[in-house]
């Protein structure tokens, strides 16, 4: 195995502590704009979402194919489905009618998303102590 490989699989841990946390930064953005009926884009807020993509390495595996390098995120995407009407004919977005259009952003999906990024998040951050753990006891039974 050469050099550059043996710390593969922290760097892939990493990245996906890396991903993971784009992701929980982005839904603490989602729920902090839940109720914005204005945003930069003229209209009410849209939830966002992040797409994932692998990442493949330089080397190539014995079967042919390419190493995997870990995970990023390669996209933001703004959620189009629906956005709610709610009947306020006081506030000052109203349309003719007394609806407002709201944000997209379901707080219960937000939190349920936020929770597995954060077990993924941890699951990542295992999986490197776990590969440190097994590099310092390989250390101490090549020193011993």
């Amino acid at each position: 195995m050469p050099f550059n490989e043996l710390f593969a699989p922290s760097a892939i841990s990493g990245s996906g502590m890396s991903a993971e946390r784009f992701r929980m930064e982005l839904i603490a953005n989602n729920i902090a704009n839940a109720n914005s009926t204005r945003s930069a884009n003229g209209g009410p807020y849209r939830r966002q979402d992040v797409v994932f993509a692998e990442v493949l390495g330089a080397a190539t595996r014995p079967d042919g194919g390419a190493a995997l390098g870990g995970v990023q995120a390669v996209e933001v995407v703004e959620d189009q489905t629906e956005l709610p009407r709610v009947h306020m004919p006081g506030h000052p977005d109203a349309d003719a009618e007394g609806f407002v259009r709201m944000p997209n952003v379901q707080l219960p999906i937000e939190m349920v998303n936020l929770l597995t990024a954060s077990r993924a998040y941890e699951a990542n951050l295992r999986a490197a102590q776990t590969f440190r753990q097994m590099n310092e006891q390989a250390l101490t039974l090549l020193r011993g």
